[in-house]
């Protein structure tokens, strides 16, 4: 197994007082006394609540929902494995995380607000009243938020009738009076009136520490004038309304030449009327409202919160919890760095203990010099430590063979020189036919050591190999078959594949790799790769690791999946997915093995020639990007075509991201664009530039010189809702309508030979074939409801996309030009998806009035879609996952029990998983029926890709119309559906070129 096959693609409370006593101006500006230090108790904390000695000591205290917010709006949207949105849990603990790897603080806190109101919104009723709702895919993150936190023994800190601002006022008294230093990581600027010597407060995003110097730099007062100054400035955001036309300059003055808010007030009375200004007349009329602006803003450090010191000691993760949660949540890299932490604070991974034994002669008996011990797996059966052997010698490979020919069911496995199957060569292949032994015969190993004949070996296992009655299990099996095609063997017989079967068990997750897999089910700790061949520039190739290293390694690989066989057999059974494995993804691989061996022929010519025109095409538009901004600056610079945009041109502000500002992403400037030439100008850059760099130049070098051909590969285990992913390269991002697009996909041709060189001269009697099931989700969708309207639509084979493109537009149907149906086809797939009114007229650059209507008017014409899409999320609800047409499964939390016509993320997620999912379902179907026949009739055609809902193959231009048919006829009846399956067939000399037959 290459080392790609083990990854082949991450307190308590007090009661709080009846009433807050009132703050008067005079002991809110009076001198700070001395504070008398907390005696620490000797030996053990005894009380917990009781701060001890923080003299020398750091105490941090995250605001919570301020960083929840911040990293949600910040991260693009995100997944778990089971369709729950985790973008802000993963922000917020990779955040937590940093602290307590960088800051390495003695105690950590969260403070937590509570939902219902404080006792602000008993002094002013309309406190915070013009903030809206929390966004639907944030509110099930908070709970999420604190199970981290729990894990991460970071104790949440919360008080009934305060706010998390006041709860870090709180903290940050306690802390100074006891001696210590007190950080405060938020973003709230309430919290500068809390800085002192010892209070801080910490951009996490900027790794800033704010204190007073900044603040007197920002808003030119001390923290002891900030909620003076806040008083007169107000607050938008927490709608604390301060005194109209007094902004941060003004108040800024005020506070400079008065010192406090009352003497601020009181002077604007003493000015004569006739030469008072407008914003003397404010400070006269809205006294009591900036007095009562202050009683706001003022945070209450005498909020009745009590710490356990003795849990917010940092140091002590629960290791176990955390990772479990990250396997919840779909993280990898979090996993690590939580493992590196819990590491640095003296903690070990829990997992298997090793064994060590003496290490036998590199024979065929020789067993592993370090051995995982006993293990039991999560059916509950005990295994005990495996042997492996070594097979190096003559000898040592009869007595194997001997032991081989008698099974029928072994597991399999390569070890190569590449990740590429087509570019590799075998180093090693490992066997396995029970549970408690591995077997590894090398066929290339370091020059001081001894290995097997090559070709001797593989003309020995061929028979084997070869038969069908010999089962074959392994992992990723589609990686080996191809490397075994390449050295002329054509292995039969594959019966389990285990990455495979671990897909359809979880398809959420994003990792079903054998070091998953064994950890998840075995309760194994595999040997990993990087301690044979390390990293870096001092890697190590398969072939240069001592043998006994490799042996080890390798025959790891082939046991563990013959343990994990009946295991995951079993749950198959279960979740009732034995059909979809067995009849679906298992006959799948066959059909992705022939599609990355045949690979398809480039016109390597064609794509030097679009380097040319691409750099030619950046440059004038680079010049005149230079042109429209009026000044030269770096285009690859975010932070000056922040300057260029929102200073100089002063374009609105979209987005902004906590960490950099002012966004001037691809959405962005695609919103901008209709204001100004620039930001249009850049995105045409940024297209050029992507796809000169991703396909033009970087297709030539995945030519693969013995074929010269591209041979991509197609994974079935990535994503989620059951489509095939490509990779070197990922053909399914190559723009499908747009003209750059089409030049790209010309650079793609047929050839007469799969082994022989891919060029024009030798394509002249071979032509491309295209075939594309149309509409196919709408086609789903309409199976699914049972629609009568929509049914009947595909019944009479109208366009389904035109008819709502006319209606949108309010003209015929005739009318209808290709960017109109485009257009209806985004809002189809948005409505159905839970699109919401905003959202549609944001598409169209209509009225949101408008694009509500038409939502409305278009449930009302297929009210099959609205009553069939409420009952899958209630299904959902009620079971807690949605399957495919054919029972591809996947589990699905959030789904709210009201639901309306606007969806959250998970609700989003089962809709797509149903519907896309389905389409996935028939294009695999399709593409085994296809094959099958291909065989059959010895049809001289060959299957190339399989880019979303189309198939591509090559063919000789003489049988390309028997080809048409047999595809369209294949691809049309691969599943019976209530609506027919209608197929779009091009042909031509290129991919770009291909037309309708």
């Amino acid at each position: 197994m290459s080392a790609s096959q083990r990854q082949p693609s991450l307190p308590g409370f007090e009661d709080q007082p009846d009433s807050i006593p009132e703050r008067t101006a005079e002991s809110e500006n009076a001198p700070t006394t001395p504070i008398e230090k907390v005696e620490a108790p000797a030996g053990d904390l005894g009380d917990s609540t009781i701060p001890p000695d923080l003299t020398g000591k750091s105490v941090w205290v995250i605001d919570a929902h301020s960083l929840i917010h911040q990293v949600f709006h910040a991260l693009p949207e995100m997944t778990g494995p089971q369709g729950q949105p985790v973008g802000a849990v993963f922000g917020f603990t990779r955040d937590v995380l940093y602290l307590l790897e960088e800051k390495k603080p003695d105690y950590l806190f969260a403070a937590f607000d509570l939902p219902g109101k404080t006792f602000r919104h008993d002094l002013y009723e309309k406190y915070k009243a013009q903030r809206p709702e929390m966004d639907v895919d944030l509110v099930p993150q908070i709970a999420d938020v604190r199970r981290v936190l729990k894990a991460l023994n970071v104790p949440a800190v919360d008080c009934p009738g305060y706010e998390a601002d006041d709860v870090l006022a709180a903290v940050a008294k306690i802390v100074e009076q006891a001696g210590g230093d007190c950080y405060l990581i938020t973003s709230d600027k309430d919290s500068r009136q809390l800085l002192t010597d010892h209070v801080k407060v910490f951009n996490i995003r900027k790794n800033e520490l704010y204190d007073a110097e900044a603040l007197m730099n920002d808003w030119g007062v001390a923290p002891c004038q900030v909620v003076d100054f806040q008083s007169l400035v107000g607050d938008s955001v927490d709608n604390v309304p301060g005194v109209p036309k007094v902004g941060p300059k003004s108040a800024q003055q005020l506070i400079a030449q008065h010192g406090t808010l009352e003497k601020v007030l009181d002077y604007a009375v003493t000015i004569p009327e006739k030469k008072r200004k407008k914003i003397d007349e404010n400070l006269i009329i809205f006294r009591e409202q900036a007095l009562l602006s202050r009683q706001l803003v003022r945070l209450d450090a005498d909020a009745p919160v009590v710490l356990d010191w003795r849990k917010g000691r940092a140091g002590a993760i629960d290791l176990t919890a955390a990772l479990e949660l990250c396997r919840e949540f779909g993280f990898r890299g979090i996993t690590q760095k939580i493992t590196a932490v819990a590491k640095l604070q003296g903690q070990t991974s829990p997992g298997v203990e090793l064994e060590t034994s003496e290490s036998g002669d590199e024979s065929a008996d020789s067993s592993l010099a370090a051995v995982p011990g006993r293990t039991t797996s999560s059916n509950g059966k005990s295994y005990p430590p495996p042997v492996y052997h070594l097979v190096n010698t003559d000898e040592a490979f009869a007595a194997f063979l001997d032991g081989l020919t008698r099974q029928t069911l072994i597991s399999v496995d390569t070890e190569t020189t590449d990740v590429r199957p087509r570019w590799a060569e075998i180093v090693g292949i490992s066997f396995a036919w029970n549970e408690a032994e591995g077997w590894y015969l090398p066929l290339r190993c370091p020059a001081d050591e001894s290995h097997l004949d090559p070709k001797m070996t593989l003309d020995a296992l061929r028979p084997i190999l070869e038969d069908p009655k010999v089962e074959k299990i392994g992992q990723n099996l589609k990686y080996d078959k191809i490397v075994f095609r390449s050295a002329g063997i054509d292995v039969q017989g594959v019966a389990f594949d285990t990455m495979i079967a671990s897909y359809l068990l979880d398809a959420g997750s994003r990792n079903h790799n054998l070091d998953e897999l064994a950890l998840h089910y075995l309760g194994h700790e595999t040997i990993k790769i990087s301690s044979l061949i390390g990293t870096g520039k001092n890697q190590k190739k398969m072939d240069e690791v001592p043998l006994r290293q490799i042996a080890d390694y390798a025959a790891e690989d082939a046991l563990i999946p013959m343990r994990l066989y009946p295991i995951l057999k079993e749950r198959l059974a279960d979740d009732e997915l034995e059909k979809l494995f067995y009849e679906v993804e298992l006959p799948l691989i066959e059909v992705l093995v022939d599609i990355e061996f045949n690979g398809i022929a480039v016109d390597v010519a064609h794509l030097k020639e679009l380097s040319r025109i691409y750099g030619e095409r950046l440059v004038s538009a680079e010049d005149e990007i230079l042109r429209l901004a009026g000044r030269p600056f770096n285009i690859a610079s975010p932070k000056q075509l922040q300057e260029i945009l929102f200073e100089e041109l002063h374009l609105p502000v979209i987005k902004k991201t906590p960490k950099t500002g002012p966004s001037v992403d691809a959405e962005v400037l695609e919103e901008l664009a209709p204001l100004h030439p620039l930001p249009a100008k850049l995105l045409e850059f940024r297209q050029y530039a992507k796809l000169k760099s991703t396909y033009v130049d970087a297709l030539p070098e995945l030519v693969f010189p013995r074929t010269g051909r591209v041979h991509a590969s197609f994974n079935q285990v990535v994503t989620a809702t059951g489509r095939l992913s490509s990779s070197d390269p990922n053909l399914q991002n190559i723009p499908v309508r747009n003209e750059t697009g089409r030049e790209i996909r010309a650079a793609f041709i047929p050839s007469s030979s799969s082994e022989a060189g891919g060029t024009p001269a030798d394509s002249s009697d071979w032509v491309l074939l295209a075939a594309d099931y149309s509409q196919i989700e709408l086609r789903v969708l309409a199976h699914f409801s049972g629609d009568e309207t929509l049914c009947a639509a595909f019944a009479q084979d109208e366009d389904i996309h035109a008819l709502v493109a006319a209606q949108v537009n309010g003209i015929p149907i005739s009318e209808v030009n290709p960017a109109m149906r485009r257009a209806a086809k985004a809002v189809n797939f948005g409505i159905v998806y839970g699109q919401s009114g905003f959202g549609l007229a944001k598409s169209l650059g209509i009225e949101q009035q408008a694009a509500q209507r038409f939502i409305d008017n278009y449930f009302a014409r297929y009210p099959g879609i609205e009553k069939y899409l409420d009952q899958t999320l209630a299904d959902c609800r009620n079971r807690g996952y949605v399957r495919t047409i054919l029972g591809r499964r996947r589990s699905i939390q959030g789904i709210r029990e009201r639901l309306g016509r606007q969806r959250n993320l998970a609700e989003r997620t089962a809709v797509n998983t149903v519907i896309q999912g389905s389409a996935a379902d028939l294009i695999k179907l399709a593409m085994i029926a296809v094959r099958r026949r291909l065989l059959r009739e010895s049809f001289p055609a060959r299957m190339l890709l399989q880019i979303h809902d189309e198939l591509v193959f090559e063919v000789p231009a003489s049988r390309l119309h028997d080809l048409a048919v047999l595809v369209s006829e294949e691809m049309a009846h691969a599943y019976p559906l209530n609506v027919p399956l209608k197929v779009d067939v091009k042909a031509g000399p290129n991919w770009a070129s291909a037309e309708s037959l």
